[in-house]
């Protein structure tokens, strides 16, 4: 079985080999790397040159990276660099106390909207984060008229999931649907060829955290298929070619 983690921080590994070997022999077939700000952005850039036709980078900025001093230099750098980039992300609105107190949702729903026109101008997927934020996330990507989009570990209530659907945009779920109940939820609603696997790697996912767990890696997104598997009782195969397909239709991959 062939799989793509549609969504991997590989910039925030140090040693990549071993990344990158447990992620083949785990069947993967591609990798979407996503950057946060422009550091992240070009180490993202290198490491897809590392690895051709198996790393695809995602360039973007991060909501709790902006910074109104840095609109103008961080635009210029994603304008100078998208033609070598499948999709821009990680990109979108958090709402989560602590980053809102640091970057006011207006300046968030403002750089969003900047963002998601690049995306469009140039025909490139976006992959958004909503935390807290979903309806306001997907109201500006359906208002700025983006034709595709990937609502990446989303959690929202099932209104906003309807909406994202019919907007034809996709979801994205983490290894954290094998216990979190809100992406349950999602994964039981979500018609399979609107579903794709992600990792979301280094993240740590685990119910009961410890602080003992290991960071998860792409081929961690296995961890997503079983997870899927048993929410949905398809069969492991049929999920994962249609997750795979879903993916490689979204980002334009051969």
């Amino acid at each position: 079985m062939e799989l793509i983690d549609t969504h991997a921080h590989l910039d925030q590994f140090g040693d990549i080999g071993p990344v990158m070997d447990t992620a083949r022999a785990a069947g993967l077939g591609a990798i979407l790397a996503v950057g946060m700000d422009m550091e992240s952005n070009a180490r993202t850039l290198e490491l897809a040159g590392w690895y051709p036709g198996f790393v695809y980078p995602a360039i973007g900025w991060y909501p709790s990276n902006l910074d109104p001093a840095a609109v103008d230099e961080h635009l210029r750098y994603l304008e100078a660099n998208i033609v070598n980039a499948v999709a821009v992300g990680e990109i979108g609105l958090d709402y989560l106390a602590r980053i809102k107190n640091k970057v006011p949702k207006e300046f968030q729903r403002e750089v969003l909207v900047e963002l998601l026109q690049l995306a469009r101008s140039h025909g490139k997927p976006a992959l958004l984060h909503s935390r807290y934020a979903w309806r306001d996330a997907l109201h500006i990507a359906t208002v700025v008229g983006l034709e595709k989009a990937v609502f990446h570990s989303f959690t929202g209530p099932n209104s906003v999931l309807q909406g994202v659907l019919e907007a034809g945009y996709y979801v994205s779920v983490t290894p954290a649907a094998a216990y979190n109940q809100e992406m349950q939820r999602v994964v039981r609603e979500t018609p399979l060829d609107r579903l794709l696997l992600e990792t979301d790697c280094p993240v740590v996912f685990t119910e009961k955290r410890t602080g003992r767990e290991p960071p998860a890696t792409p081929a961690d997104v296995a961890k997503t298929l079983e997870a899927v598997v048993s929410l949905t009782g398809i069969p492991e195969d049929e999920i994962a070619a249609a997750t795979t397909a879903n993916a490689k239709r979204l980002l334009g991959l051969g």
